[in-house]
């Protein structure tokens, strides 16, 4: 772990929130309809996303030198390849709830903020936890190295849906709200009056409204709070691991922010190459590994003084070599898709 001190200089900090806000107002502009978001469409943003991202790393480099801006690549790498395994779980959350395509942006939309909301939180508890010392992050390492086994034995379940109607998320909301059982255009509450009018439609005969409340929550909330809570839960291996990478706040946080802005065009590419992208996960699981090993080495290094550690540089040079072999391996040996298409 690399415990660069640029602290938070002034014009560093006005262009990240700059382009940070920006990016959140440019994507809420952008992705306002409800209607589903294109392959080519999602790609284009997806590059587009990546190259804001880059002109950052850019700036850190003519600010604060080469150390620091590879330290901001390797901990955005990290946190996009971590996400893809969250989006695949996405995907299954929203096949459960039978959101179509044109509504599942407004879902990840809120996902997202709320998502930037609580990495800020954990980043700031996590990067305060680390002055108690290495032990802190050896328990970092450990958690990381949890998920790492946890999904190296879950490799053969994919296939198994999860009922969400048993997450802890779904059954507090419905304690929070009545519920109407199904999709009211793309809200995520409707009223009671305006229910009452739809009991009178003959596709709604026989249901009737709870005798409390006067707004009732749609599955569309449902699934977005089953989301949230999900990715909250994503958080605890994630923020562990880019805080591997670096022990400045600002290098984690807008490494964390800004691959997370292209996360909602980014499900929509991997919705639709889900099937071929079968080695992918493998991929994570080493990265999730090689962070364990990481930060256990960095702490035993605090302890003994033993003087091994990875640098940034390396730790990129082995992030990305990681993720192409994963991407390679795919394109190669698509056995698990072909299986796939082929039981379709």
């Amino acid at each position: 772990m690399e415990a660069t001190q640029i602290g938070f200089p002034p014009l560093t900090m006005a262009v990240f929130i700059g382009i940070a806000l920006g990016a959140l107002l440019l994507d809420m502009v952008t992705h306002r309809g409800d209607k589903p978001i294109t392959l080519v469409n999602a790609s284009i943003w997806s590059v587009f996303w990546i190259a804001i991202s880059m002109a950052f790393a850019g700036f850190l480099y003519v600010q604060h030198g080469e150390e620091v801006a590879s330290l901001f690549v390797t901990g955005y790498a990290l946190e996009k390849v971590l996400s893809v395994d969250n989006l695949f779980v996405f995907m299954a959350i929203f096949t459960w709830f039978k959101v179509p395509d044109a509504l599942r942006h407004r879902v990840l939309y809120w996902g997202i903020i709320g998502a930037i909301v609580f990495r800020g939180i954990f980043v700031a508890i996590g990067t305060g936890l680390l002055a108690f010392g290495p032990w802190v992050e050896i328990a970092f390492a450990l958690i990381v190295a949890w998920t790492a086994i946890m999904m190296l034995r879950a490799g053969g379940d994919d296939e198994k849906e999860e009922d969400y109607s048993k997450h802890m998320a779904y059954r507090f909301a419905q304690k929070l709200f009545p519920v109407w059982p199904k999709l009211h255009g793309n809200n995520f509450f409707v009223t009671r009056k305006v229910l009452q009018g739809e009991l009178e439609k003959p596709e709604n005969k026989g249901m009737t409204l709870a005798a409390k409340g006067t707004v009732f929550a749609t599955p569309l909330f449902l699934c977005l709070v089953v989301v949230e809570v999900t990715d909250v839960l994503f958080a605890f291996d994630s923020v562990p691991a880019v805080i591997a990478v670096s022990r400045e706040p600002l290098i984690v946080y807008s490494a964390m922010l800004f691959a997370i802005l292209g996360l909602r065009t980014l499900y929509f590419v991997l919705e639709a190459s889900k099937r071929y992208l079968v080695h992918l996960e493998k991929a994570v699981i080493a990265l999730l590994f090689f962070i364990a090993v990481k930060l256990g080495l960095n702490a035993t290094n605090h302890m003994f003084d033993h003087g091994y550690n990875i640098d940034a540089n390396t730790s990129l040079l082995i992030v990305m070599v990681v993720l192409v072999i994963g991407i390679v391996a795919s394109v190669i040996f698509p056995g698990n898709a072909e299986t796939q298409s082929e039981s379709k």
